[in-house]
């Protein structure tokens, strides 16, 4: 069975189509998004490029990543949902974060897709 999330970064791509490039400005790094269904299966990876063009969303490792987010499935999807905090899944170990921690809290769940469908 596919990932919730796989849906979540779907939606993400034509977002990133449209406001890339305002993005890239702001933003101006590139992140890995790790997402498992429990914290033990091998995870799935999604690079987000919100550094170099028009920024793009791509299956799989891509470059190298400022950030690399780490979760389950239910938690990145109850994140983008505004349901849980970042910082709070963080706190909670929910979420690892390797890498730079500054470019880490540039990427912020009004970055995610609220109408995706799970």
């Amino acid at each position: 069975m596919p990932l919730k999330s796989a849906a979540l970064f779907e939606k993400m791509d034509p977002f990133i189509k449209s406001q890339g490039a305002d993005l890239v400005k702001k933003i101006n790094a590139v992140y890995f998004f790790e997402v498992s269904k429990a914290k033990v299966e091998t995870p799935e990876v999604w690079t987000v490029d919100l550094k170099n063009g028009n920024g793009s969303i791509a299956k799989g490792k891509v470059g190298t990543a400022d950030a690399t987010f780490t979760m389950v499935d239910d938690d990145m999807i109850a994140m983008a949902q505004g349901k849980l905090n970042p910082q709070q899944a963080f706190m909670q170990g929910k979420m690892k974060i390797k890498g730079n921690m500054a470019a880490a809290t540039k990427f912020t769940p009004d970055l995610l897709p609220k109408d995706a469908k799970f």
